[in-house]
């Protein structure tokens, strides 16, 4: 997505643990009930903090029962109870995102949009990557659907970082979340250093101009920008995989914009649909189509010198690569597909 460069937010931790309540002994003095009432209390708590899960809960290989979703429901909240988790320099929780976020997208995922994925093996298990993606929709759930399937269907389980735009984390509540699901500015820098972190990030060149554009310009993919992303592979030699997705374009069809209304309350657009606003609240939910998700081969760049990204013919010809590597996937895709709901 579109951005203007911004800092990197400063690291945050809420990795913590529980304070040792521990009573300092009194000389020559009696402990009255009331203290030892409390320090009984005290000593319970923080037993209960810190017990373990029974073995009879812990989870198992194989089990899918309520004995396992029980058991990783306690153990994810005494891991909250207790500060034991991690919070990168971004703002990523991976642990409420793997336990929480991604349990709210998967029935939209598997059971709604019947997500099926192609070549997700050419995302390397470990290191970093850059994907680079089609962007559709109206609204911009297929980011959030691509970072499930590589969450789910990677053998590795590789996490996401997108790269989105000012926008997102200056709507309330939503810029907070997108930081806890492990998205970030859309700028060189944090974009540099996830990858030379060994994470998988995501950008979408398109930007505004991708998701909001007209139904009747459906799959037809804008302008890229200037490449930035490619520099920003050749600067730390990652692969750039070109990623295609194919349903997301129907799920809001975007038949007009109110340009004044959207300049008014500060978004880049006001899309009206067949059903929006027209039916109210309900016009806000999506339809029901088939989606498609193709992993494209990686185009290596790390046989390119560190300076290459400096030269603006090659960055040039690889932003056009990548973009007709996408273009050309959707084409295929369209003319496989049986129907848009099926």
């Amino acid at each position: 997505m579109a951005s203007k460069p911004e800092t990197a937010p400063e690291q945050t931790s809420e990795a913590g643990g529980a304070e040792d309540a521990g009573a300092s002994e009194a000389s020559g003095a009696p402990e009255t009930p009331g203290a030892a009432a409390t320090a009984e209390a005290s000593a319970a708590a923080e037993a209960a903090a810190t017990a373990e899960i029974p073995e009879a809960l812990e989870p198992s290989a194989g089990s899918g029962g309520w004995e396992q979703k029980a058991a990783g429901a306690l153990a994810f909240l005494r891991r909250r109870v207790t500060g034991d988790y991690e919070v990168d320099e971004f703002g990523f929780d991976p642990d409420l995102n793997d336990n929480v976020l991604m349990g709210v997208l998967r029935p939209l995922y598997e059971k709604y949009f019947r997500v099926e994925v192609s070549g997700i093996e050419n995302v390397p298990s470990e290191g970093g990557a850059l994907i680079v993606a089609n962007h559709s929709g109206t609204v911009p759930v297929d980011a959030l659907m691509t970072q499930v399937a590589l969450l789910d269907h990677h053998p590795a389980g590789r996490h996401l970082r997108m790269l989105a735009a000012d926008l997102v984390f200056t709507l309330p509540f939503v810029g907070e979340l997108s930081r806890k699901m492990g998205h970030t500015l859309a700028c060189n820098p944090d974009a540099e250093r996830l990858l030379r972190g060994g994470e998988v990030v995501a950008v979408f060149p398109e930007g505004f101009k991708g998701v909001g554009k007209p139904f009747s310009q459906r799959y037809r993919l804008q302008r890229f920008g200037r490449g930035g992303f490619v520099s920003a592979a050749l600067r730390t030699g990652v692969p750039i995989i070109p990623v295609s997705i194919v349903g997301a374009e129907e799920i809001y069809p975007k038949i007009a914009d109110l340009k004044p209304l959207a300049r008014l309350i500060g978004l880049p657009y006001f899309p009206i649909t067949p059903t929006f606003p027209l039916l109210g609240p309900l016009g806000m939910v999506p339809l029901p189509t088939k989606w498609h998700i193709t992993f494209g081969e990686p185009i290596p760049t790390s046989g390119y010198d560190p300076g290459a990204a400096d030269d603006p013919m090659l960055v040039f010809d690889l932003t056009d690569q990548v973009r007709e590597t996408i273009q050309d996937t959707l084409y295929r895709v369209l003319l496989q597909r049986r129907s848009v709901f099926f």
